[in-house]
């Protein structure tokens, strides 16, 4: 049986400081839960920077980053690792949460919530004191490396009986809540990320502060600062703003028609 797969930790490591605008004192929190040995949860909005602010914090320490999109169909293998045949041998494939524990490299859960319950059950050990991971098939306990981070993130929002956090994993974490940053700020990042002028920024910031404040209206989810960038990134290609907007906005928003001309006005009023 062949020897155990692993990747350089060179693969996983950031070149290019990601930008990132501190709205608070998360920056300084997140370095002080890494340096006591704290894993971290993120909470907040879909697109308000989460993914960004990991990437930023990853860089920052200098640690790897390894980054995994859970689903409902995430299995514990597909995070742990398995064996599998490859020119007549068998041969042990780590999975990405064995590789950051070996590594010490920031491991990343992007929207736990939307994994299988008893897949999450496998982090637990590395979440307390013990910093364990047990890889049954082999019969091995790893102790995680001294510089391993577990991070995960969900959106509050999205909770529901079938979809929610055990507390018996929440408990196990410092917690971080995120959310769209003030106007000034969130036109900074959509002017700098979308390269486009700051007056139009802002009044891209300016459509989406109405947006979200239609959510009782049966809006699920407010305008993202992801999709003010998607927006400006289309208006810098020459696309109108009110076009924009529709297309990288409203659109992908809902599907209901009332909503939708709701927020049409919105756009005629701004652009």
């Amino acid at each position: 049986m062949a020897a155990t797969t692993t990747a350089p930790d060179e693969a996983y490591r950031i070149d290019h400081e990601p930008y990132y605008l501190r709205t608070g004192d998360e920056i300084t929190l997140f370095e002080a839960a890494f340096h006591a040995g704290l894993p971290v949860m993120l909470k907040g909005p879909t697109g308000c920077g989460k993914t960004r602010f990991v990437e930023h914090m990853a860089f920052r320490l200098q640690r790897p980053l390894i980054t995994v999109a859970c689903h409902e169909d995430l299995f514990a293998s597909d995070l742990i690792g398995r064996y599998l045949l490859k020119n007549d041998e068998t041969i042990w494939i780590d999975g990405p949460l064995t590789r950051a524990v070996r590594m010490g490299a920031i491991c990343y859960l992007d929207e736990i919530v939307e994994a299988r319950k008893d897949t999450t059950v496998v982090i637990h050990p590395l979440t307390d004191n013990r910093r364990l991971l047990s890889i049954d098939k082999k019969g091995e306990i790893l102790q995680a490396h001294p510089a391993f981070m577990m991070v995960i993130s969900y959106n509050p929002g999205y909770q529901s009986v079938l979809k929610d956090l055990k507390q018996s994993t929440r408990q196990r974490f410092v917690s971080l809540q995120f959310d769209y940053p003030p106007a000034e700020k969130e036109a900074a990042i959509v002017s700098r990320e979308g390269e486009i002028a700051l007056d139009t920024a802002l009044k891209l910031v300016t459509l989406a502060a109405k947006i979200r404040n239609i959510r009782e209206q049966g809006l699920t989810e407010g305008a993202s600062t992801r999709l003010l960038i998607y927006a400006a990134r289309l208006i810098g290609q020459g696309i109108l703003p009110a076009q924009a907007c529709r297309s990288a906005i409203c659109l992908p928003l809902t599907d209901d028609a009332r909503l939708q001309e709701t927020m049409e006005d919105l756009i005629e009023d701004i652009f």
